[in-house]
């Protein structure tokens, strides 16, 4: 059995905190003085489709929401993101909008959002939303005005161009696959969707436009949110030209699509305008960009994102639609530069999972019994113990794992069948190898029912059938099962995240790897000042004896088993087993 060995002591430090920055110098404070909290945060992601249903209808709502505050208060959680709730046709899960200043009548009414709101208030919880803004719904009243006559005062709010006999203006592809571009018969043009042909691109370039975007953004604030993540937000600033891409550009779009001449024009236009006259946060969705551009996004300096969300970490083990293995060497390189940013004044994000990615268990530990709850303990150590703002999405702190897939009948998201027509259909990629990473990689991983308790749908629905199937394997992984074990893997997460409160240095302290070529040892510390904190993962399904003479004076502050002790620097490390040591 394994046990977890906790050698906090007293309440976690952090209300009182001096802000100190990762370079020592105070840069943690805003030009106007307030504090940068979301340094210190910890967010929690909910997808409000599949986290609770409190009036049986089968889908998540906002009320099932405020009655589950508590659990996440409990767990530590200070912050929590929502994924769109706003008023939506659904071909995308909501990150298709046809009205920004309502809500999704399946998620309840603006009352229970302000309920929302005052419950988390009164529980020091801070909500951001997910501002969906490269693109809207076809069912947007501005689209359906856009599309109906070239004389419309709408007509430039979104993007047209002409072509000969309805054929794509140009050879752009869609992200998911297939053309981006959409003829419509009734227009006599075709428009532009870097997603789907449901999410039409707004043009950015149209000043009205923007207009309407910060007046949605003052909405919200003016509501109490505290921020926004920023769906697709690289992409809101189009090539003007829009020529045709090179080959070598089309095996990679998103880098094209990212380059937009006036992106940064338009995030600090928005931070100028909006942001800076509230203390909010903003983490921006950063699809296509490179590692050395994050700077550019982040340095306070500049005045346009706090954080963003890069890719590397997503990309650790895809070769374009394909599932590879990947090394342990390589999630080293990608944390090991996180830990030297361009610029002091950059921040960084910390995830694994999210709405958009498979299961963080199945896919950086070992889903199988014999390993599942270590495994998932030790990933959770090494979320919590990086430089940057950490981000939960719901289940991670329960270790629940990716769902079984017989079929491409068992997918609900929009962005399979697209995928599968543009990969097997019309480029011959072989469909057993194509499913086989679909399993592997899919978002509906992610977006399977939350696992309440053992009750029929998990605890999750009353009505006879959700939404979307549960995972059969809530039976033996449910909240409810967790909370009632000491050792389980929801209070791993709560324990560690006391400790990274306790301990400045594993929120604002230098990161260095101490042992980069080891193939299946993460030891690294984290050091602010004078305090320092040594981390020690086990990323591997064997046990072995590791030495390191730092471990000969060091502290145990938290593991994910019982301890086998250490002797001259020398100790035994079970499959998956983590530590963190001050030292």
């Amino acid at each position: 059995m394994l046990k977890r060995r906790s050698l906090l002591g007293g309440a976690a430090a952090g209300a009182g905190m001096i802000m100190i920055g990762r370079s020592g110098a105070a840069s943690d404070v805003r030009p106007d003085g307030a504090r940068a909290w979301w340094k210190e945060a910890v967010i929690y992601e909910i997808y409000p489709r599949s986290f609770k249903d409190q009036n049986g209808d089968g889908i998540g709502d906002i009320p099932g929401i405020i009655d589950k505050l508590p659990y996440i208060r409990d767990l530590g959680a200070d912050t929590i993101w929502l994924a769109p709730i706003f008023q939506s046709p659904n071909r995308d899960n909501g990150y298709d909008i046809s009205d920004y200043k309502a809500i999704m009548p399946e998620f309840g009414t603006m009352s229970d959002f302000d309920r929302l709101m005052a419950r988390a208030s009164a529980l020091g919880i801070r909500i951001i939303l997910d501002l969906v803004v490269n693109h809207t719904s076809d069912q947007h009243p501005w689209f359906q005005k856009s599309r109906a006559s070239k004389d419309s005062p709408y007509r430039d709010y979104y993007i047209w161009r002409d072509s000969a006999h309805g054929h794509p203006p140009n050879n752009w592809p869609s992200a998911w696959g297939g053309s981006a571009w959409t003829f419509e018969q009734s227009a006599g043009s075709s428009y532009l969707h870097l997603f789907s042909r449901y999410q039409p691109d707004l043009n950015w370039d149209n000043p009205a436009v923007r207009e309407e975007v910060f007046s949605i953004m003052k909405f919200w604030l003016d509501k109490g949110v505290s921020g926004f993540r920023m769906d697709a937000i690289t992409m809101i600033s189009k090539m003007p030209s829009f020529r045709d891409m090179s080959p070598e550009e089309l095996k990679a779009p998103e880098y094209v699509y990212a380059a937009g001449p006036h992106l940064h024009d338009y995030l600090r236009e928005m931070n100028d305008r909006v942001l800076s006259h509230y203390d909010v946060m903003t983490v921006g969705e950063a699809y296509g960009m490179r590692a050395q551009d994050i700077p550019l996004f982040t340095d306070s300096a500049r005045r346009e994102l706090d954080m963003v969300f890069a890719f590397d970490i997503v990309h650790v083990d895809r070769q374009g639609w394909r599932k590879v293995a990947w090394p342990l060497s390589k999630l080293k390189e990608i944390y090991a530069a996180a830990g030297r940013p361009s610029s002091p004044d950059s921040w960084n994000t910390v995830f694994l999972d999210n709405h958009d990615q498979p299961r963080a268990v199945s896919r950086f530990g070992n889903d199988t019994p014999p390993f599942r709850e270590a495994s998932a303990k030790a990933i959770a150590t090494m979320l919590l113990t990086q430089c940057g703002t950490p981000f939960i999405y719901q289940g991670e702190e329960l270790g629940m794992t990716n769902l079984p897939f017989d079929g491409l009948d068992d997918f609900e998201d929009v962005q399979v069948p697209i995928e599968w027509d543009a990969k097997v259909k019309r480029q011959g990629v072989d469909p057993e190898a194509f499913f086989e990473s679909l399993k592997g990689l899919g978002r509906d991983n992610a977006r399977s029912p939350m696992q309440w308790d053992t009750t029929r749908n998990a605890g999750f629905t009353t009505a006879h059938k959700p939404w979307y199937r549960v995972n059969p394997n809530y039976t033996e992984i449910n909240a409810q099962d967790c909370l009632q074990k000491p050792d389980s893997v929801y209070h791993h997460f709560r324990d560690l995240i006391a400790v990274r409160r306790k301990y400045p240095a594993l929120v604002h302290g230098a990161y260095q790897d101490l042992d980069p070529n080891h193939s299946a040892v993460f030891f690294y510390s984290r050091q602010l000042d004078k305090s320092k904190v040594l981390v020690l993962i086990n990323m591997s399904d064997r046990g072995f004896t590791y030495e390191s003479p730092l471990l000969a004076t060091a502290s145990l502050v938290i593991s994910n088993m019982k301890h086998h002790g250490v002797a001259k620097g020398v100790t035994w490390l079970e499959p998956w087993e983590a530590r963190v040591y001050a030292a």
